[in-house]
């Protein structure tokens, strides 16, 4: 007899996969030249020369047994000090090695932190659109995730909704900046409320109501916006890391977990993050990129290309008259489908080879994700299939 929810979750992909595991069927059959797959979000913009120069110079030079041995279970003492001194300089924070914790990427960064505060009864608040799986995560702890809208234009946090929605059994807010699905940032006035907010209530309530930065895109934002960092607002705050976007390793699988050091009991809640890895197996990330990622620190993609594809994609869709969501960040365009069934929207734009992902998952109905991390030849090609699309609607 199995766990009947595990089937549930692996007999049935999650809709992103879904439809990149059809556009690989599809261009087998037609070539992938002739499909025009923007999915998942997997990026298309090379790792920086300092990853494989580094890998190179790691493997020729470096001890292997150290290099491919177990390091400590919440990672190499020595990668977490040079990350948090990277931190501290950049944000002006003070944060030590003790504070961060290496992790199999930002999926495992996001499931320990849950873990590790998770009990009887717990909520977790975060705002659509959403990542996809914070669903899973939260409810593989027994808690429950309650999904708050956003404002209608701005797609920025609706706190009159945040404050109706926090109540005794709130134990987070989850927030994801920039954005996956939208490409939105919330601005600093943003984090400043909601700080605000978080220490209202965390007094109201007489516990800490936790903030969970989920930012695997903070390096991928454009015209020089600037990603407010929320330890530098807000005290009882966890940020979730990856390097899968900043240095184009998705499949890596290397992050770490920040546990401010200014959080109430801050090395409980540390000890809480090691004892939730353990539980979860998520310990000594692999050791190989742990001393990649210490040695590429400062290092991000060229971002630029996404910025190209972000203007050409966003001012041709809004010239054909398309209404989207304008991206400061990441590499996803949040747009409205035609009809209010978005999952019927995405077959139609199947007629034309365009592969786009429903918003319903994101809990945004008759809303559907593109994501441009892809060569900017297939949008270019791409674009007279959208031209199309929405005439056969304007017929």
């Amino acid at each position: 007899m199995v766990n009947d929810k595990m089937y549930e979750l692996g007999s049935k992909r999650s809709v992103i996969r879904e439809i990149f595991e059809y556009a690989k069927k599809r261009a087998s059959e037609i070539g992938s030249e002739n499909i025009f797959d923007f999915s998942i979000g997997n990026p298309s913009v090379p790792a920086p020369d300092c990853v494989n120069e580094t890998l190179i110079d790691l493997i020729k030079n470096e001890n292997s047994v150290k290099l491919h041995g177990y390091s400590s279970a919440q990672g190499d003492a020595s990668v977490r000090k040079i990350i948090a001194d990277y931190i501290n300089k950049r944000f002006g924070t003070t944060v030590s090695g003790d504070n961060i914790y290496m992790t199999t990427g930002a999926a495992a960064a996001l499931s320990i932190v849950l873990k590790s505060v998770a009990t009887e009864n717990s909520e977790y608040i975060t705002f659509a659109p959403y990542f996809t799986e914070y669903k899973v995560f939260v409810e593989a702890t027994g808690s429950k995730l309650v999904v708050l809208p956003s404002e209608e234009k701005t797609f920025d946090m609706d706190f009159d909704a945040l404050e109706n929605a926090i109540n005794e059994n709130t134990k987070a807010v989850i927030i994801n900046s920039p954005n996956n699905p939208s490409g939105v940032v919330y601005p600093e006035k943003s984090i400043i409320r909601l700080s605000e907010i978080l220490k209202k209530y965390s007094e109201k309530y007489n516990h800490i109501i936790y903030l969970i930065a989920d930012e695997p895109y903070r390096e991928l934002v454009y015209d020089g916006i600037d990603v407010p960092y929320p330890i530098c607002y807000y005290d009882n705050t966890f940020v979730c890391y990856s390097y899968s976007k900043s240095l184009s390793l998705p499949g890596e699988r290397i992050g770490y977990i920040c546990v401010s050091d200014r959080m109430e009991n801050w090395q409980t809640h540390y000890a809480a993050v090691c004892g939730a890895g353990r539980a979860l197996g998520y310990v000594c990330a692999t050791t190989l990129f742990q001393f990649l990622a210490a040695k590429c620190v400062d290092k991000t993609s060229d971002v630029s290309i996404y910025k190209k594809n972000r203007d050409m994609l966003y001012n041709a869709l809004s010239e054909y008259g398309y209404e989207c969501v304008h991206p400061d960040g990441a590499f996803y365009l949040f747009m409205k489908a035609l009809e209010d069934d978005a999952y019927a929207f995405c077959e139609k734009a199947k007629k034309y080879e365009l592969l786009l992902v429903p918003g319903d998952d994101f809990g945004c109905p008759g809303y559907v994700r593109i994501a441009y991390c892809v060569q900017p030849s297939q949008i270019e090609r791409a674009l007279p299939s959208f031209k199309k699309l929405i005439e056969e609607y304007n017929k």
